[in-house]
């Protein structure tokens, strides 16, 4: 499945539909941190990124990649692990994300646009 741009939050119902529809039970997920929106779905996160640079206000700074397991307890949900976080005209030369205000950025917009901690797939 291609990546979609998610502005908006979806239902669970569609996001266990669209992570079936990927990996069965994770997701490749891009976040842009400043814009607050992220892609979901696609075989890379290259895809996602991609999709979001034809956006106006892309940043490749602000646009952090993740595999979203949306089965899991809220504190395994998210693995902050991508090439696309390799960055170093900012000096992050690792594809784990390292810096922990980022992490709690991407966090809220994914609980905030996909799943809150208090939320389960039931689907």
């Amino acid at each position: 499945m291609k990546p979609a741009i998610i502005r908006e939050k979806i239902s669970p119902a569609d996001l266990a539909r669209i992570t079936k529809e990927n990996y069965g039970n994770m997701v490749k997920i891009d976040v842009d941190i400043e814009r607050e929106i992220l892609t979901i779905g696609g075989e890379w996160h290259s895809e996602g990124d991609e999709l979001l640079s034809e956006e106006d206000g892309y940043k490749s700074t602000n646009v952090w990649g993740c595999n979203f397991y949306p089965w899991n307890p809220p504190e395994k949900r998210i693995v902050f692990t991508s090439l696309i976080n390799l960055k170093p005209s900012i000096g992050h030369r690792n594809m784990e994300v390292q810096d922990d205000q980022i992490k709690e950025r991407m966090k809220g917009i994914i609980r905030s646009l996909l799943l809150d901690d208090n939320e389960t797939l039931d689907v």
